[in-house]
């Protein structure tokens, strides 16, 4: 693989996580986290950056998971596509889908953050805040207990990349706010270099050129881990 041929898409949240393990060539592109609010937008703005890069590159790395199916219809037609075939990040910060679903099935109401998610701001408790602020609180609790009616755990991934000290302050103080039990659970950049330099084994959906991403191309990987 040549890295002057190979372009990142990913994220913000994401992309932090790659930056240093990124190869010197090799160039990337950043999305605003926001998107993932509008799957279909996000669909959308992925596929015009493809296009926009068409015949540029050999190799689009895509710094997604399926992400609520916003990366399902994404082609790509000069160059191969290269998508982790996980569910969402939350794999990709754990280094594995293995490892993530390990922990679904040990701890299925879990809430996950880490230093992205944090300080994008777009979370349920940055959500009760704001509602708070705007329609008071007996709506902002109400809203916040029938979206985090399942959760127990507030878990903050610990990926190694950056001082955690300040994140980790935040995630005691709002599972203590909320009601939640804390947990930090370490994370590994495992996944993340595998996307950067391989091998592209079953953990990743490879497509050629002109090939088109279906949720068939996830559900076996997804449904091995059960």
């Amino acid at each position: 693989m040549d890295p002057s041929r190979t372009l990142v898409m990913a994220c913000a949240i994401v992309l932090e996580e790659m930056l240093p393990h990124i190869p010197e060539g090799m160039d990337y592109q950043l999305f605003d986290f926001g998107l993932h609010v509008n799957p279909d937008k996000l669909r959308v703005t992925l596929q015009e950056a493809i296009d926009d890069v068409n015949g540029r590159y050999d190799t689009i790395i895509l710094g997604y998971g399926m992400c609520s199916q916003a990366i399902v219809g994404l082609h790509a037609n000069n160059c191969r596509l290269v998508v982790p075939g996980v569910d969402d990040c939350i794999a990709i910060f754990l280094g594995s889908r293995q490892a993530y679903h390990s922990q679904t099935r040990s701890e299925p109401g879990t809430y996950y953050l880490t230093k992205g998610w944090i300080e994008a701001g777009i979370t349920p408790f940055s959500e009760y805040n704001y509602t708070a602020e705007k329609d008071g609180k007996e709506k902002a609790d109400r809203i916040y207990h029938v979206m985090m009616a399942n959760y127990k755990r507030l878990a903050l991934i610990n990926t190694g990349q950056y001082e955690i000290e300040e994140y980790r302050d935040y995630t005691k103080w709002t599972a203590n706010r909320f009601n939640l039990r804390f947990e930090e659970i370490e994370g590994s950049d495992a996944l993340v270099k595998k996307m950067l330099f391989g091998p592209w084994d079953e953990e990743f959906v490879v497509l050629q050129p002109g090939e088109t991403v279906t949720l068939d191309h996830f559900l076996p990987r997804l449904k091995g881990d059960g």
